[in-house]
């Protein structure tokens, strides 16, 4: 039996420059951030948008962005944070920790870049990122899950731009 999976990657929001304590993993999001993440994911939510389970980096900011991502889709379940969505991780890890998953019909991943320009080529089968991952972007891809190796197609990507 194959199985098809709605993988929508989240990249944060605009964040502060700095966090107080001075480690890059506290830093929050900024008004700015919160407002065009809202805007797109008001957009996310007319489509359709309705992701089984959410994913998120243990960074602030992610998780600020996969709470934000859980109100405007009407998410209820638990965030589980990973490891595997860290900046300095890989597409490979982003893959295994989603296939982790492969029961879900719709894993929304709250990360980072270049994580993510990274992953999405990886998720389509391409050697070298393709992709200008803004912040606050959106992308959905659509993965048949059934092996250990990706067979993606993009669908589409909504960037603040556009919402």
């Amino acid at each position: 039996m194959v199985l098809y999976m709605e993988i929508y990657l989240l990249r944060h929001g605009i964040a502060e420059d700095h966090a107080a304590p001075g480690r890059d993993a506290d830093r929050r999001l900024t008004e700015e951030g919160r407002a065009k993440l809202r805007r797109v994911l008001e957009r996310a939510h007319e489509a359709g948008v309705s992701p089984s389970l959410i994913l998120s980096s243990p960074y602030r900011r992610a998780l600020e962005t996969a709470e934000i991502a859980a109100r405007e889709l009407g998410y209820e379940g638990k965030i589980v944070r990973t490891a595997a969505l860290i900046p300095d991780s890989s597409p490979q890890q982003v893959w295994d920790a989603i296939r982790e998953h492969r029961n879900q019909s719709a894993v929304l991943a709250a990360g980072h870049e270049p994580l993510f320009s990274a992953t999405v080529a990886y998720l389509l089968g391409s050697t070298r990122a393709m992709v200008h991952f803004r912040k606050g972007a959106l992308v959905r891809i659509d993965v048949e899950t059934s092996g250990p190796a990706p067979a993606g197609v993009l669908e589409w990507m909504l960037t603040a731009k556009l919402s």
